[in-house]
């Protein structure tokens, strides 16, 4: 008899703690790597530092952990569990192949034996029943009694016993039960069970279906518990938030320097516009959120307050900055080809797959700017002339085409107008997003035409985060907010 480690039913048994601790690791990486670096440098210091004990740490860094785990599956609508596999080539993989295959060559050793043995079938089957109960709802009655009437254990071991076992019928009967609680998704794979003939492989195939089963469950009471889970997550977060600033007493400082240099930013946009500098904390906090675009991950501190949504706000400032490229590129196109082009049919399809193609690594080390919008203007000359060509039009002159090619590579210039302007513009379109609070969509500013479905998807995310960042740390920004716009109301006044 294996020892309890040589059986894989092991491995399907711990599959959703594994899966959550997998996940959960995976957020305290993200959040141990957004964590300001302990050397503060010149960042201002409200009261000495105490020390704390070792446990107290550990809870509050299992708190964060939870909190993280919490705080994706609210914000991250596709978020999903997915399997824990060794490493390929690793140590552990090797020894979990090994007792896998001493196994399974017992299982078939004692089925070949005459009389057979049942042995670690049997074992097999009280893993499989165990986890079909598992899928069963409490609405399920006919089903759960079906399941213990046919895998009746000591039945099983009696009729074995007794030489009187058909397992292949009861083989069956799982396959068929495995039908009745998947997934739809999984109707294919419950097909090529059936196809099996030899029991041992067949018994091979059952569970790794069960773990996709498994997992189908886990992620539909994933997306199931979103819905409650948003309602406490708001003071979840601001509880634990709040028992981590409480044991570091400098925990806001990255927060407040932000804040204070978007109120900073707001009143140098309303002198140069020739407006009256006008702070609120609405106009400051929402524009500071607008600067998280365009931070600078490698040296500046994120805000304490976003720690756990740093990779996000990296992630959609990458995509408006690809974004901004594209929209700089398209509105080069067609303003320098008028309107032979204008309407044409997937034409303005095929230019963006293009470019987006040829922009989709510009943020590794290894893209070169310069090659990259090089390309990038022989392809959309190559499109122009044929679309052109094919809708009766005259071709262009070599002069026209080599000033459209110099105006697309100009683009990457750090002063080029058009990027500056459709940056801009995108940011005014943000701001109003952001402003409206979904109540109205935004009027599109001109130039953002050609990318207004990406556009408004990035506009939904960021909207969604922000104002999920702002229910949960309201407390701790309004004291801040109200000083920022004191001591600017008290500035304006000496002036």
């Amino acid at each position: 008899m294996p020892n309890e480690s040589d059986k894989p039913g092991d491995e399907h048994d711990k599959g959703t703690e594994k899966m959550t601790d997998s996940s959960e690791q995976s957020l305290s990486k993200r959040v141990r790597r957004g964590t300001p670096s302990p050397h503060r440098g010149n960042a201002p210091q409200s009261s000495p530092p105490r020390f704390v004990s070792a446990e107290e740490l550990m809870e509050t860094a299992k708190g964060v952990t939870n909190m993280a785990l919490a705080h994706e599956i609210v914000l991250n609508t596709d978020f999903q569990l997915k399997p824990s596999e060794p490493a390929e080539g690793s140590l552990e993989k090797r020894v979990k192949e090994i007792m896998h295959k001493a196994f399974w060559d017992v299982l078939e050793a004692q089925l070949s034996e005459n009389p057979p043995s049942y042995n670690h079938a049997i074992k097999l089957l009280a893993e499989i029943k165990e986890t079909l109960l598992s899928f069963l709802l409490p609405g399920h009655g006919r089903l759960r009694a079906q399941i213990e009437e046919v895998l009746d254990l000591p039945l099983i071991r009696q009729q074995a016993e007794n030489g009187a076992l058909d397992i292949d019928k009861v083989v069956m009967f799982v396959i068929g039960m495995m039908g009745s609680l998947c997934a739809p998704s999984r109707d294919e794979e419950i097909g090529k069970l059936r196809e099996i003939r030899d029991l041992v492989p067949l018994l091979k195939a059952i569970f790794p279906v069960m773990d996709q089963m498994k997992l189908d469950m886990a992620n539909f009471a994933v997306s199931s518990l979103r819905p409650q889970l948003l309602q406490q997550s708001v003071e979840y977060e601001r509880k634990k938030f709040q028992e981590f600033v409480e044991k570091q007493p400098n925990a806001l400082d990255f927060t407040e320097k932000w804040l204070q240099e978007s109120a900073k930013s707001v009143s140098r946009e309303g002198q140069t516009g020739g407006a009256v500098s006008s702070l609120t904390p609405l106009a400051v906090h929402n524009h500071a959120y607008l600067r998280l675009l365009k931070w600078n991950h490698a040296s500046d501190p994120f805000p304490e307050t976003l720690l756990m949504d740093q990779l996000r706000f990296q992630e959609m400032q990458q995509d408006l900055e690809q974004l901004v490229l594209m929209a700089s590129v398209l509105l080069i196109v067609y303003n320098t080809t008028g309107e032979a082009i204008s309407g044409l049919p997937g034409l303005m399809s095929r230019l963006k797959r293009i470019i987006a193609v040829l922009l989709a690594d510009m943020h590794t080390p290894s893209f070169s700017a310069d090659e990259a919008f090089a390309t990038i203007g022989e392809r959309m000359c190559v499109e122009l002339t044929g679309s052109l060509s094919e809708h009766g039009f005259s071709p262009f002159s070599i002069n026209r085409w080599s000033i459209l090619k110099g105006q697309i590579s100009a683009v990457i210039l750090p002063d080029n107008v058009i990027c500056k302007l459709i940056d801009s513009r995108i940011k005014t379109y943000l701001l109003t997003f952001l402003e409206s609070n979904h109540r109205s969509a935004p009027n599109l500013p001109g130039g953002l035409a050609p990318v207004h479905k990406e556009l408004e998807e990035i506009a939904t995310k960021f909207s969604r985060l922000v104002n999920f960042n702002k229910l949960v740390y309201s407390p701790f920004y309004q004291k801040v907010l109200q000083e920022i716009v004191q001591q600017g109301e008290s500035s304006d006044t000496q002036a």
